[in-house]
């Protein structure tokens, strides 16, 4: 019984209680908002405040921001567009049930054909055929409120409040070199052109962004990979004399530091060795102005940086350092090489239990620790065999 019941529950992605809490919090947040700004911009007896599709609408954008189905243009684009063809709907079509199934049927096409599938919107189609007199007497004004009304603060409040706490919405993934290679973490395993060919095969529409979908299946790769190579880790291939630099070092000093040891990256450490950040050459050229007399912050980063910190900027490592998430000495090389890769980055620094720095690892660093596992040769099969009997 047990099992059959199984059968009807889905196999939601699995995420920590920090992320349901921000889930719920931001929906309570959202539909507040929504509702307060509302209600102080018209009389509570005009106009309705707030529709009940805006509550589907605050599920997408806080507790699954990464799905194309909760993107701005989606919210946007699909309410209105279903607004739209409720309204049509309901001043031509004279039975409210034929209406309304032709109202949801003809703004799931529209919104597919422009992009801007958005679930909640069949509900606002709904609305604007069966939501009675005070609907229908809004006309084609229900369109501009509530629903438009309502979608842009709703979504005005997700950017806030989802960038607010760590999540990048709109959702995209980071661009990379703006070359016609394809990235580093694409150009072994399977191909995008792969991947394309599947989906087109598969013919449904799924609820996850295409290069999400890739990034996952190429993590999956690589943790098979994991499991049939050896057991290398950080800490058989990190540089251990490392160079590092001082977070109020100037930026003169850092260009030093980097041409007298011809390294490419520089870790910055506070005092007690613990990291910071990085400062690499491409630090160097695309967050510095140069002159002759060296690098320097130009006005943009200035003004950049003193928004963000609220006090005026040094024009030192700190200020055009690239934050990193260091790795520890056990760390095997094939949970790094994707971590490295999916971020851009060539170098990441290695941090004993405290936080103190003990090594870097490059990617040249990575190449003959690959090929190395590559052409290690495999360990020879044990096969058992009954044990033969003694002759007499």
């Amino acid at each position: 019984m047990r099992t059959f019941l199984s059968r009807f529950l889905p196999e939601l992605t699995p995420v920590s209680k920090r992320e349901r809490l921000r889930s719920a919090a931001g929906a309570l947040v959202g539909i507040l908002a929504t509702g307060l700004v509302c209600r102080a911009s018209v009389p509570a007896e005009a106009l309705p405040i707030l529709i009940a599709p805006m509550g589907a609408s605050a599920v997408l954008l806080f507790a699954v921001p990464a799905s194309p189905l909760a993107q701005p243009w989606s919210i946007l684009g699909g309410n209105l567009v279903a607004a739209l063809v409720g309204v049509t709907a309901a001043a031509w079509i004279a039975d409210p049930f034929v209406a309304a199934a032709c109202a949801i049927g003809v703004a799931i096409a529209l919104m597919m054909l422009l992009r801007c599938l958005h679930p909640p919107s069949g509900a606002v189609a709904l609305t604007a055929v069966l939501g009675g007199p005070a609907t229908h007497a809004l006309g084609y004004g229900f369109v501009l409120w509530p629903v438009g009304a309502n979608s842009l603060i709703l979504l005005a409040t997700a950017l806030l409040f989802n960038n607010l706490t760590g999540r990048t919405y709109p959702h995209h993934r980071p661009a990379g070199p703006r070359t016609a290679d394809p990235p580093s973490g694409a150009r072994v395993g399977f191909r995008a052109a792969d991947l394309d060919a599947a989906l087109e095969e598969f013919d449904q529409l799924l609820d996850v962004d295409r290069s999400d979908l890739e990034q996952i299946l190429r993590r999956v790769q690589m943790r098979v990979y994991g499991r049939s190579s050896g057991p290398m880790t950080c800490a058989a291939i990190m540089s251990r004399d490392v160079i590092a630099v001082a977070p109020e070092a100037p930026l003169s000093e850092a260009l030093r530091l980097l041409r007298r040891h011809r390294i490419k990256a520089l870790p910055v450490t506070d005092e007690r060795a613990r990291v910071l950040g990085i400062v690499t050459q491409t630090d160097l050229l695309d967050k510095a102005a140069w002159d002759r007399s060296g690098p320097r912050l130009g006005l943009g980063r200035r003004l950049l940086l003193t928004a963000e910190r609220g006090r005026a900027p040094h024009g030192c490592a700190a200020d055009i350092m690239t934050a990193v998430e260091p790795v520890g000495p056990d760390m095997p090389i094939a949970v790094l090489v994707p971590r490295m890769s999916e971020a851009g980055l060539h170098h990441l620094p290695v941090v004993d239990a405290d936080g103190r720095l003990i090594g870097i690892v490059s990617q040249t660093d990575l190449i003959p620790a690959l090929l190395a596992e590559a052409g290690a040769p495999e360990a020879p099969a044990r096969i058992h065999t009954p044990a033969q009997p003694v002759p007499a």
